[in-house]
């Protein structure tokens, strides 16, 4: 009975925060690190969350742990009229770095009328639809993470990004929240996110409305260390401090 009580408390901190660490489980309930990997093996064990590296997520009030073709079926109007806005930012012979994400996924469709670009992705789907459009790609290689088998991450996968400036990065993440800080669930992928955003002139967080008001585990950036959001909703008074970034409505 306990360790029922235990897990349903732990999938009730998830669906509020969606995602945390097994330290902060563990400072939430009072219990042991094992106990809470106990319970969060578990919940996954029953398809209601998804562990990650360090701790779990659940994205969705139903407790789906969403695939890549499933998060491509979210949003997917505002997703296309962010992806057409972010297009328009990419000049001929722009070297661009596109994260896994399906915020990029979807600029892919649109970047067969520019004759001469370079794409560096870590996105497996999103490198086989720029393979199919002829558009020329290169992948990051890296190892398969662990909590989003539809992204490369890891050293190699960073080595190769250390290696490459682009003119322009195009990025999502799971949250942004009203004081500004960009975060994910993701450690590794936050990891070699932040790489890409170093090494670019200029660097585009692709923000649909779902991301707004919340906060994931690993903080990747702050809004003003940016240089352009591309959102379907207003938020010129969304954030406690205005931003120095440009706002793309």
């Amino acid at each position: 009975m306990a360790n029922k009580l235990r897990d349903s408390e732990i999938l009730n901190l998830l669906q509020k925060k969606e995602c945390l660490t097994v330290d902060e489980i563990v400072d939430a309930l009072y219990v042991s690190p094992s106990s809470v990997r106990r319970s969060l093996s578990a919940l996954e064990e029953q398809g209601l969350i998804k562990r990650t590296h360090g701790g779990a997520t659940v994205i969705d009030s139903n407790n789906l742990t969403p695939s890549f073709t499933y998060r491509t079926h979210q949003n997917v109007l505002e997703k296309k009229l962010i992806a057409l806005k972010a297009v328009s930012l990419i000049k001929e012979g722009d070297v661009i770095f596109l994260d896994g994400s399906t915020s990029a996924f979807f600029m892919v469709e649109y970047l067969s009328e520019f004759k001469n670009i370079k794409v560096v992705t870590n996105g497996i789907d999103t490198l086989s639809l720029l393979s199919k459009n002829d558009i020329p790609a290169i992948s990051t290689g890296g190892s398969i993470c662990v909590g989003s088998r539809s992204i490369l991450v890891g050293p190699f996968a960073e080595k190769a990004v250390d290696d490459i400036h682009a003119n322009i990065a195009f990025f999502s993440a799971q949250a942004v929240n009203e004081d500004g800080v960009i975060s994910d669930c993701h450690l590794e992928e936050t990891q070699l996110v932040a790489k890409m955003i170093k090494n670019s002139a200029r660097r585009v967080f692709l923000c649909d409305e779902t991301k707004l008001s919340k906060t994931a585990t690993f903080k990747l950036c702050h809004v003003d260390d940016i240089d352009d959001i591309i959102c379907n909703k207003d938020l010129s008074q969304y954030f406690t401090k205005k931003p120095k970034t440009n706002i793309i409505f």
